[in-house]
């Protein structure tokens, strides 16, 4: 809830002749909801994209088309309605026992690291700035847990039940063991933490992950997608290999990026193994000839 009783009061406080029309909207929407009620604004945000997001994929999966079909990348499996729905309802269960009440009761840590919620509202530079930055610290840190996760205990004891989906698929973004929720979380918070920003920002920021998350899940390198013109960007045919090699896997930990696999050298494999399909395909290019 602002500290400004009006928007005269708030154009006053922040020395302007008027508000924007964004921050009008929002002095509208928040003046009169208390900063707990806007904060639990980011849980129902999740639930729809968890729910929604994956929706053109589950579409795209059950379409007999041939031409959409070269795009899969496992193209020899592929799952019924129900299985998918199987998938969802776990997801579900994960969100309502775990993600939900986490996001629900973490709101003193929120107000205690800085996030605000009243007026100015940010620029665009100022939110596109803290969402890259913590982008950044999500995928180098992502990289290290879920290399962690990948030890044999960690994997025997936790992040095997998110590689039951050796072909993944959208809503298997969130197929996880709880424990993996709660440990792959941290580095999700951990911008917002060390760079805290408006409530908008968090929001969004909360919201493009889980996009990004079911992007790299969605078992489909579709080549008109925009994240194709993001640098070093690895996308789903780099995290499809992570699921395909499975348990065994040392390749492609990171979440978002490619230069932390590419420094420490835990992309050879998936290197190695695109030469051999690039030979492969060129082999039969010319058999067909």
């Amino acid at each position: 809830m602002p500290p400004h009783g009006s928007i005269q009061e708030a154009e006053a406080a922040l020395d302007r002749s008027s508000l924007t029309f964004a921050e009008t909207v929002w002095f509208n929407y928040s003046a009169t909801k208390s900063d707990y009620f806007l904060y639990c604004h980011t849980t129902i945000f999740v639930f729809f994209i968890f729910t929604l997001a994956p929706i053109p994929l589950v579409l795209l999966e059950l379409s007999p088309s041939a031409g959409l079909g070269r795009y899969k990348i496992q193209p020899r499996v592929h799952l019924s309605l129900s299985e998918m729905f199987r998938c969802y309802k776990d997801v579900m269960w994960i969100f309502f026992s775990v993600v939900g009440p986490l996001q629900l009761l973490s709101y003193p840590a929120v107000k205690m690291v800085g996030i605000r919620m009243g007026l100015p509202l940010p620029s665009g530079w100022e939110i596109f700035l803290q969402l890259f930055v913590y982008f950044m610290i999500e995928d180098y840190t992502h990289y290290w847990f879920h290399r962690f996760l990948h030890c044999k205990w960690g994997y025997e004891k936790i992040h095997h039940v998110h590689h039951e989906y050796a072909a993944p698929i959208g809503f298997a973004a969130s197929y996880a063991h709880w424990a993996e929720v709660l440990i792959l979380g941290i580095p999700s918070f951990l911008g917002p933490v060390i760079v805290p920003g408006h409530m908008i920002t968090l929001w969004l920021w909360f919201v493009l992950r889980q996009i990004e998350a079911i992007d790299v899940h969605s078992g489909y390198d579709l080549p008109w997608t925009p994240t194709k013109y993001i640098p070093f960007y690895g996308g789903a045919d780099h995290h499809d290999y992570h699921h395909y090699v499975g348990g065994q896997s040392h390749n492609n930990f990171a979440s978002v990026f490619t230069y932390c696999d590419f420094l420490y050298g835990t992309d050879k494999g998936y290197r190695h193994y695109k030469k051999l399909l690039a030979k492969t395909k060129e082999e039969q290019s010319k058999k067909t000839q």
